[in-house]
């Protein structure tokens, strides 16, 4: 089937027009066909195999998504802890409270545990029910990036799109994982489809639309949301096919639709009397627009985010997040995670403007390489340059970007196959995804190594066909474009593979194989090697950054400094804290004291099971302490109270009672201050204090933290408990009693 592009072959096509025709109403004695059938066969104009081919694609997306999903357990036991507090509280559930006694929220705004939340209020709390909504949205994601493709080019550029995002290896991670991202994917991807519709038609409920999906959006991940609002609201004031004044009033009601839909749960926030809500985890004055415009906003561009454990790129461009620059989705720490496709995406999208150049300004064509292509690029600067806290996964966000560039692109070039420009720079791109591929694998040399000769060289076979596409029989380019396929995906493929059969935990998941990724702070599958971080240490080292991967993890600008008594990475301490992996895998790894580590893990111990947790992952808990602190739980607001979220997430996920974690995420939360925390304790709130987790005296070693005060006062006036190596204090009996 051949795609003419930009030809006006319905009303929808011509600009201005009122939308495509409304559905003829059947004729006397006419049958419509049965909904399935219809769902089967999907658009009349579409290929017999079209629509099969897509349900398979959802089909499969979903089966590989699933597998093996259990593994994971509740996965970030930080957002997990959230959910549960929802299920058990309204009041959590909207605040977004890590616990049900609502002494603290996460560190973001709610909307994104709101499908978890449901979902555990209805299945009970366990691992499926946490993340089944996740891969749902991943499923989702994926149809909505077919559809925007598909419409304007062919289904088979729909198919292509499709499965590239969905065998992206960051996203197969993340679409099973419980973080912001996954939510805010899928809307990113809805506002993209939303602004092409709108090119298409001129109708305003798209723009409405589209405003709303971000401003949901920002309730998922705040200011992240925001990154691609300049190119759609260009795209769209430009190449809009109505009259210039009313494409600013369409764009003036999607930026209302936008704060109404992100605004709302912020002003009941704001409004909300403090003294009767959670205090808003990591912000430092107990404000959701500090946090928003703070540490989650301006601070990961620049690094200055009070209360973290510290920004990235420094005067030199890198940093303990991982070095800054044009190349850094490309390194060693990142590339692996979403850049398969990246060259040959960037190859597609130069061509398919250029093939576009003298189009009409209303082009749909262009229109759709300029918002998902825009929207790439500018997420990608951002996520390049930015110097504070940067995870590997965040790249999730680029993956429908990618995917739709690559397919749009792939689909343009092959109907302009017969032109040598198009024939030639198809070719170029299973070039650069094939090389490309065998460099990303050999990064991993022992990890199937005969898979990067393949790759590559079925990608230089299948170029050397599609240069001449347009001058062989169809059957034999097919062919080409078929190897040439297999080629760039297999990588990626691969990878994916690796990733859904393993287990991921902790705040700082990476995907594929173990030692692909390799970036500062650890957390992710556990026993998995050198990936995402040495197991039991607490950083990895940066390849090629003076960190040696094993032994002393050392971060840059350090050598083996971790966080000696508080300190960060860099500052003058020598103390190594004993790391242990759930495999109690132990090695030098500069750890929190007493924290065990910041291993793949997700639940390490210190010295032993039932010992705090560190930072990034959270404690194992023994039956023993498990039993001590179910022990007349319901007669208190909170059966317990630790330094750090994942500490106290691990313990509330084992009980099922609240626990509250002080210091918030990081330990470094002026929440609650040691008066409030008193009258806690007078009032017979919280039974038992958690000794260790977090960062115990607060970043940088100082001992005045709102967390130390409160551990020392602990410690000298309450009766300790030992259950098996862990420490606890009963807070109803005071020390000599």
């Amino acid at each position: 089937m051949t795609t003419h592009y930009d030809q006006p072959t319905t009303r929808q096509d011509t600009p201005g027009a009122g939308g495509p025709p409304p559905a003829a109403p059947p004729q006397a004695g006419e049958v419509r066909q049965p909904l399935v059938r219809r769902l089967w066969r999907g658009r009349p104009e579409d290929p017999r195999w079209a629509r099969p081919a897509f349900l398979g694609l959802l089909a499969l997306t979903l089966v590989t998504y699933l597998y093996n999903l259990s593994a994971s357990g509740y996965a970030n036991s930080f957002y997990s802890a959230a959910v549960q507090a929802g299920s058990r509280s309204w009041k959590a559930f909207f605040f977004g409270s890590l616990d049900a006694g609502n002494a603290i929220t996460v560190d973001k705004p709610s909307a994104f545990m709101w499908p978890m939340g449901l979902s555990v209020r209805i299945f009970g709390l366990n691992s499926w029910a946490v993340l089944t909504p996740e891969v749902l949205m991943g499923v989702g994601t994926v149809a909505v990036v077919y559809a925007g493709v598909r419409r304007r080019f062919s289904p088979a550029a729909g198919l292509i799109a499709g499965a590239v995002l969905a065998l992206t290896p960051v996203a197969a991670l993340m679409f099973r994982f419980n973080n912001p991202d996954a939510l805010l994917a899928l809307l990113m991807a809805l506002a993209c489809y939303f602004v092409v519709r709108a090119v298409e038609d001129g109708r305003t409920r798209w723009l409405v639309w589209a405003g709303a999906a971000i401003g949901f959006a920002f309730l998922a991940k705040t200011l992240q949301a925001f990154l691609i609002l300049p190119p759609l609201a260009v795209v769209y004031a430009v190449c809009g096919p109505v009259r210039l004044r009313k494409r600013l009033v369409q764009l003036g009601l999607a930026t209302v639709a936008l704060v109404v839909a992100g605004g709302w749960w912020v002003a009941i926030v704001e409004l909300w009397p403090a003294s009767s809500r959670p205090y808003i985890g990591g912000s430092q004055n107990n404000s959701f627009l500090e946090l928003t415009f703070g540490y989650n906003g301006l601070g990961r561009i620049n690094g200055d985010e009070t209360g973290s454990v510290g920004g990235g790129g420094g005067g030199n461009g890198s940093g303990r997040w991982g070095a800054t620059g044009w190349d850094r989705m490309f390194s060693s720490e990142i590339g692996s995670q979403i850049s398969w496709l990246l060259p040959a995406a960037l190859i597609l999208l130069v061509a398919g403007l250029w093939a576009t150049r003298k189009a009409r300004r209303t082009s749909v064509t262009r229109a759709s390489f300029l918002v998902w292509g825009g929207s790439l690029l500018i997420t990608m600067v951002v996520f390049s340059y930015m110097a504070g806290i940067f995870h590997q996964y965040y790249t999730v966000a680029l993956a429908p970007y990618i995917a739709a560039v690559t397919g749009m692109g792939a689909g343009l070039l092959w109907e302009k196959r017969r032109e040598t420009w198009a024939s030639l720079t198809l070719a170029a791109a299973v070039v650069a995804a094939a090389a490309w591929g065998y460099v990303l694998l050999n990064r991993t040399s022992t990890y199937l190594p005969w898979l990067r000769w393949l790759v590559l060289t079925g990608g230089l076979a299948a170029a050397f066909g599609l240069v001449f596409a347009g001058r062989i029989s169809r059957q034999l380019a097919l062919g080409a474009a078929a190897v040439g396929l297999v080629a760039a995906l297999a990588g990626p493929t691969a990878y994916t593979l690796s990733t859904v059969n393993s287990a991921h935990t902790g705040s700082i998941p990476t995907a594929g194989p173990a030692g692909a990724s390799m970036m500062g702070f650890g957390g992710g599958r556990p026993g998995a090697g050198n990936g995402g971080g040495a197991p039991g240490g607490f950083g990895g080292g940066m390849p090629g950054r003076q960190g040696q991967q094993n032994g002393n993890g050392s971060m840059p600008g350090g050598q083996g400094q971790g966080f000696p008594g508080g300190g960060m990475p860099g500052q003058n301490g020598n103390s190594q804290g004993q790391g242990r992996s759930q495999g109690q895998n132990q090695q030098n790894g500069n750890g929190f004291p007493g924290a065990g580590g910041l291993g793949e893990g997700g639940r390490t111990g210190g010295a032993g099971g039932g010992g705090a947790g560190g930072l990034l992952t959270g404690a194992n808990v023994s039956s023993a302490a498990r039993k001590l602190l179910e022990k007349d739980a319901d007669t208190y607001t909170w059966a317990a109270a630790s330094i750090g979220s994942q500490n106290a997430a691990s313990y509330q996920l084992a009980t099922g009672d609240p626990v509250m974690a002080i210091g918030g995420f990081n330990g470094t939360d002026p929440s609650p201050t040691l008066a409030r925390f008193k009258k806690y304790v007078a009032d017979g709130k919280i039974h038992y204090f958690i000794a260790g987790g977090g960062t115990g005296g607060g970043m940088g070693g100082s001992n005045s933290g709102t967390s130390s005060r409160i551990t020392s006062w602990v410690e000298s006036n309450f009766k300790k408990v030992t259950v098996g190596s862990a420490t606890f204090y009963d807070l109803t009996q005071k020390a000599g009693d």
